[in-house]
């Protein structure tokens, strides 16, 4: 069965001069238009194709990719507003529509703002929302601790930044625990740090514990290699120095070096330390 807003694949039913038409189940035959048909294509022939509503509310099949798909969450510009709301772009001829009852708030033209896509059940028709709130936390929460995740940042607040998990839901990163810059929209693995009894969900952006050392440890010794085997710091560094160099908190530094010490990879000296 074809569905509207995500990727499907569809069988060649029909070919017209203007395109061909595959099978969209209960939608009846879909239109994909000639300029989207890849050549050599023929009558049983299978698709990967993008359903959606064209500028005349009729389903039709593509080839191109939106930045984002139903079910997902995108940062993107908006290119107009008209009175029916704010029109953004996703990557598609035909512009995403975030209706004004669907705006936390007011969207500006040439602005960005991190949207949900959904389906409207009544209209069929794909359109976005910035009031975030109401498309997350809303599946039981079944994570492990130490489990790693794909997190978009939603932005930044007094303790850290949000970020929304696996699509699914809130979490934060608080500040003292960020050794990089994120910005809203940034995608970025993380991991399950703690899940309070509220199911309020505590991240991390670094493996926890001897397990992230490994990690550290080997981007060490590469910037140790593309600097002919030294590095003018050790322990002793200041820990702003430490972190504008390898984006990590003097503590897990110092853990690191001293791993690849013992297991005689560097040497630590008195002016910085030196791959052996």
């Amino acid at each position: 069965m074809a569905a509207i807003g995500v990727i499907n694949e569809l069988e060649v039913v029909k070919e017209v001069d203007f395109g061909i038409y595959l099978d969209g189940g209960p939608h009846g035959e879909i239109l994909m238009p000639k300029r989207y048909v890849p050549e050599n294509c023929k009558v049983g022939d299978r698709l990967e194709v993008f359903i959606y509503l064209d500028s005349e509310d009729r389903i039709i099949a593509t080839s191109e990719r939106p930045i984002a798909m139903v079910g997902q969450f995108a940062k993107l510009k908006v290119v107009s507003c008209t009175g029916v709301g704010a029109f953004l772009d996703w990557g598609l001829p035909k512009d995403l529509l975030v209706p004004f009852r669907e705006q936390q708030q007011k969207m500006e033209e040439g602005k960005t703002y991190l949207v949900y896509i959904y389906l409207d059940d009544e209209s069929q028709r794909i359109v976005g929302t910035s009031k975030l709130d109401k498309c997350v936390d809303n599946l039981p929460v079944d994570y492990e601790i130490g489990e790693e995740v794909d997190l978009i940042i939603a932005g930044q607040t007094d303790l850290g930044y949000k970020a929304i998990i696996d699509n699914s839901h809130w979490g934060m990163i608080y500040k003292n625990e960020v050794f990089q810059t994120l910005k809203t929209g940034q995608k970025h693995k993380g991991f399950i740090k703690h899940i309070r009894p509220d199911e309020k969900i505590d991240l991390a952006l670094e493996k926890a514990g001897y397990e992230k050392i490994d990690d550290i440890s080997q981007s060490i010794l590469n910037k140790l290699a593309a600097n002919n085997g030294f590095l003018p710091i050790n322990d002793k560094t200041d820990p702003e120095t430490i972190k504008q160099t390898f984006q990590i908190s003097k503590k897990n530094f110092k853990k690191a070096i001293g791993s690849l010490y013992k297991q005689r990879l560097i040497s630590i000296e008195e002016k910085g330390i030196t791959l052996l």
